[in-house]
């Protein structure tokens, strides 16, 4: 499924911060995503970047139209079109001089109520118990129970065995 840069790239981002590893420098997390341009972190907005994850995990759980027009409320967002690094004209929803945690925070609230509002549906977090895994389907018919195959294997093969010892 084709999605527009917020409601896919910025939702996909706020899956890999969700999915990051705690230890993980944050900078090291967008940066492997293409998040550009990338700024600094002091130890402040890292700590306030890392509440903000913690709100973004909560959506994965079951989105809702209150909870993603609080996470909007609480940003800098102020949409404006952006012609940067030779690109075509694109929305940005927080200035490009704004500090990388306002930055992305605009962003990923963004994408992800644009993507609620698309389908919300394809904002999950993965069926298998005990898997934390949060996902953006991306799928052509918008059914994703899992975060991978691995998972969606490892509950078919437990069902199948059940059934075979029932």
């Amino acid at each position: 499924m084709h999605f527009n840069p917020y409601g896919g790239t910025a939702a996909e981002l706020a899956a890999r911060l969700v999915n990051a590893d705690p230890e993980t420098d944050l900078l090291e997390v967008l940066d492997a995503a293409g998040y550009k341009p990338l700024g600094s972190l002091d130890a402040e907005q890292a700590a306030d970047l890392r509440r903000w994850i913690a709100r973004l995990a909560e959506v994965f759980d079951a989105p809702s139209v209150p909870q993603l027009n609080a996470l909007l409320a609480e940003t800098t967002s102020r949409p404006y079109i952006s012609t940067h690094d030779g690109r075509p004209p694109h929305l940005h929803y927080a200035h490009e001089d704004a500090p990388t945690d306002e930055r992305v925070k605009a962003y990923t609230a963004a994408g992800l109520a644009a993507l609620f509002c698309e389908d919300p549906q394809r904002i999950g977090r993965c069926a298998r118990q005990g898997c934390a895994v949060v996902f953006v389907d991306t799928s052509r018919n918008g059914r994703r129970r899992f975060c991978s195959p691995r998972c969606s294997n490892r509950v078919h093969v437990a069902d199948h065995r059940m059934r075979r010892s029932a």
